[in-house]
């Protein structure tokens, strides 16, 4: 066995460490024994906010630092608090809210509340995925304002993610960052914010650098992140613009693309 050539590896969490059921396979969770072994630490880098991610990582056993939030939250698992949180200007975002609307039309929107038992609450005609992360439905839209937030979510009836994503941006780039997590999830966030620098925050606090980290995700909001590292890898079932800028391509999220990599540089 050779040393393993990177002291941090990053992985995304939807689409890329888990698979469609939220499983991690036991591939998978053996392949990152093996290079934390070898003295590297793996950091999970999701666009979740802390409320969605702890029960995974506590199924991990997973006890470091994870960047939560889309890198709004540093988070420390084993110690079950947070290390910094960077909540979204409300006025800023009902500013930009409201001039995206005037373009398009009515959204549908949802909102995650800071915090680490932080609700995300759903608005009517907001597609929530099925699944175990639990929501509140709300009716008046002055109860999204009412507390500090670390995003909100937007769906347009008829526009695919992609063509919200490009005409939020080109409408309210300036004042808040919009990105596009995974189907049917186009967010608001903090300008300036990213899984990168929610990285680059936790990388310091373990003395890492960018230039020892791999990092492996699957959509376009892991861009800066793969920007960041000194190697991206996209996943089989990555986006066509996560795909265009990664170093590397394995195999999907189903097939244990991450164990593939892992595996391989771990080899003789």
């Amino acid at each position: 066995m050779s040393a393993f050539p990177y002291r941090l590896v990053a992985t995304d969490l939807d689409g890329t460490l888990l698979r469609a059921d939220e499983s991690v396979s036991d591939r998978t969770r053996e392949a990152l024994a093996a290079v934390t072994a070898a003295g590297a630490a793996h950091i999970v880098v999701t666009g979740r906010a802390v409320p969605w991610t702890r029960h995974i990582l506590d199924d991990l056993g997973y006890e470091g630092i994870a960047v939560c939030g889309q890198g709004a939250q540093v988070y420390h698992a084993g110690e079950h608090r947070l290390l910094t949180s960077l909540t979204l200007d409300r006025q800023l975002a009902g500013l930009a809210l409201s001039k995206i609307e005037a373009e398009i039309g009515p959204l549908a929107l949802a909102a995650s509340r800071d915090g680490l038992e932080g609700e995300v609450l759903v608005g009517p005609g907001y597609r929530a995925q099925e699944g175990p992360l639990p929501f509140v439905p709300f009716e008046d839209p002055a109860e999204v304002w009412a507390a500090p937030l670390t995003k909100l979510y937007l769906q347009h009836p008829t526009m695919s993610d992609d063509e919200l994503t490009a005409v939020a941006r080109a409408t309210v780039g300036g004042l808040v960052d919009v990105v596009m997590a995974g189907p049917g999830i186009v967010e608001i966030l903090p300008l300036g914010l990213s899984k990168a620098t929610g990285l680059s925050l936790a990388a310091r606090r373990l003395g890492v650098k960018a230039a020892e980290t791999i990092a492996f995700g699957d959509m376009p909001n892991d861009i800066p992140m793969f920007g960041w590292a000194a190697r991206g890898v996209a996943m089989g079932n990555a986006h066509e613009e996560l795909r265009a800028v990664a170093d590397e391509v394995t195999d999907s999220n189903e097939e244990d693309g991450i164990a593939v990599v892992l595996e391989r540089l771990m080899a003789v």
